[in-house]
Order: C-alpha cells, then sequence, then structure tokens
C-alpha cells in the first residue's frame, strides 16, 4: 500500500498548524479574539497529522507532531492533554530516538507527579527503564528509575507493582556486585511475601537469591543468612533451595569444587537454573583453590 500521500498530507497538516499557531499570536488574532480557538485547532492537527505520520512509521516526525501538541496544551493549561500528548511522543521516538522518548516521558512524568497521579508516573519511570535496559543498555540509570517507580508504588500501597520493581534493582545490584544492596532488597521482598498465601512460594526464591549474594561476600556471612531464613520462614528449611545452599556450604568449607558442581547439576537436572543463577554459583565456586571456574 503506498502511504506517500499519507506523508504529504501530514507534512500540509503541520505548515497549516505553524500558520495556526501564529496567527493566534498576532495582533489582530488578539484584537478579535479566537487566539485560544486556533490554539485549539492547531492542537488538534498536530495530533491528527502525528497519527498519520505513525501510519508511514515516520516515527521521528510523530513524536515531533506530538510534541508540538503537547506544549499547545500546556499553553492552554490542558495538563491532562499535554502529559498525553507527551507519552504519545515518547512512544514514537521510542522507534526512532531512544534519548528523545526519555525526554518526552521524562516531560509526562513531570506533569503527573505534580498532579499527584503516582501511579501513571510509577509506569512510565519503567518504560523509561526498559529503554536503558535494552536500547541504551545503561544499567545504572535503568536501576535509578525502576527504584523511583518503586517509591511511588509503595507511596499509592501498590506493594506487589513496588516488589516487582525492587527485585529487578536487586537483581542488577548482585550482578553490578553491589551484594549489600541486593541483600537488602531480597530480603525485604521475601519478608514482605512471606506472609502472604498466595505469594509466599515466592518468598523462598527471594532468601536462596539473598543467600548467594551473602554466599559470594563471606561463607560464614552465608551460613548466619541461611539459619536466620528458616527461622523467619520455617517453610525456607524443606525446600530444594535451602538443601542446595547446605551442600555448597559444606563443600566450599572442604573447598571440594567436585562435590559443589554436582550439588549444583543435580538440582539443576529439576530445576532450571537461568542465568543469574549460574553467574552467581560460579562467582561462588571461584573463590574454592584450584578451582577451574565452570559448573561442567
Amino acid at each position: 500500500m503506498d502511504n506517500s500521500g499519507k506523508e504529504k498530507e501530514a507534512i500540509q497538516l503541520m505548515a497549516d498548524a505553524d500558520k495556526k499557531v501564529k496567527s493566534s499570536g498576532s495582533f489582530l488574532g488578539g484584537m478579535f479574539g479566537g487566539g485560544h480557538h486556533k490554539v485549539e485547532e492547531a492542537c488538534e492537527m498536530y495530533c491528527r497529522a502525528a497519527n498519520m505520520f505513525k501510519m508511514v512509521k515516520n516515527w521521528s516526525a510523530a513524536g515531533s507532531a506530538f510534541c508540538k501538541a503537547a506544549r499547545l496544551h500546556m499553553q492552554l493549561q490542558n495538563k491532562h492533554d499535554c502529559a498525553t500528548s507527551f507519552i504519545d511522543a515518547g512512544n514514537a521516538y521510542k522507534k526512532s530516538d531512544p534519548n528523545e522518548a526519555i525526554k518526552c516521558l521524562n516531560a509526562a512524568i513531570d506533569i503527573y507527579t505534580d498532579m499527584g497521579r503516582f501511579t501513571i508516573a510509577a509506569k512510565h519511570h519503567i518504560s523509561i527503564a526498559e529503554i536503558y535496559e535494552a536500547e541504551l543498555v545503561d544499567i545504572e540509570k535503568a536501576i535509578a528509575h525502576y527504584e523511583q517507580a518503586a517509591d511511588y508504588y509503595k507511596g499509592e500501597e501498590s506493594n506487589s507493582s513496588a516488589n516487582k520493581c525492587l527485585l529487578k534493582v536487586g537483581s542488577y545490584c548482585a550482578q553490578l556486585e553491589q551484594y549489600q544492596k541486593a541483600i537488602e532488597i531480597y530480603e525485604q521482598v521475601g519478608a514482605n511475601t512471606m506472609d502472604n498465601p498466595l505469594l509466599k512460594y515466592s518468598a523462598k526464591e527471594y532468601f536462596f537469591k539473598a543467600s548467594l549474594c551473602h554466599f559470594i561476600v563471606d561463607e560464614l556471612n552465608a551460613k548466619i543468612a541461611v539459619e536466620k531464613y528458616e527461622e523467619m520462614f520455617p517453610a525456607f528449611s524443606d525446600s530444594r533451595e535451602c538443601k542446595l545452599l547446605k551442600k555448597l556450604l559444606e563443600a566450599h568449607e572442604e573447598q571440594n569444587s567436585e562435590a559443589f558442581t554436582e550439588a549444583v547439576k543435580e538440582f539443576d537436572s529439576i530445576s532450571r537454573l537461568d542465568q543469574w543463577h549460574t553467574t552467581l554459583l560460579l562467582r561462588i565456586k571461584k573463590t574454592i583453590q584450584g578451582d577451574e571456574g565452570d559448573l561442567k
């Protein structure tokens, strides 16, 4: 389907909207009124043009048109519409210019927080975090936005949404060797979920992750932590994760890398260990004297 006509139409619509904005601010436009009405019409034209640009997949032009609409909405004091246009702009820019997308989403977040709409602001902080993860590969910045989202969710009593964000932070902190911060997060989320009948099954996973982070820092710390988690959450004692930790601690104490690998293999044959767990287990295994540094 040939969409070149749509693009031309969109460009013409943008030019007409620009003219309307200019005339609304002119002396005659001001004298005879109607300036406000013209700005509203221009706003609508920019949005229509943006949608046409979307149809032909010209994402940068769509983003730019939505931004123009957003600025006019701000001029008209339509805060909600302004934020919506910035979100539309951000979504278009995501496909062409991640940095520009982040600017637009941040502009929307400022409006939403000013209006006290913290749950929506949190959602868009997650969108920014995902751009930093996938497009710009800046994990530190992704962490900052997940933390901000978690804070807003907590303030609104959306604890399960806050926990999801915190778990992302914990996962990245462990990868970046910020073990103490990761431990605090996993302990906090574990404690939050162990009393919830629907979520308590997940608590053993969080205590397992916290224990692995302890283990990398110090073997004795890990032992003490495992005992503490068993006391806090008796169901942890019977879990395969807890049994694995005890075998690993024993193998580490004896500096027996074969026993360590065997315990991991046995666990993995029933419950597949993902990349995150494997990375941490390899880091622990490397602290055994004369280890080759793999889990085969």
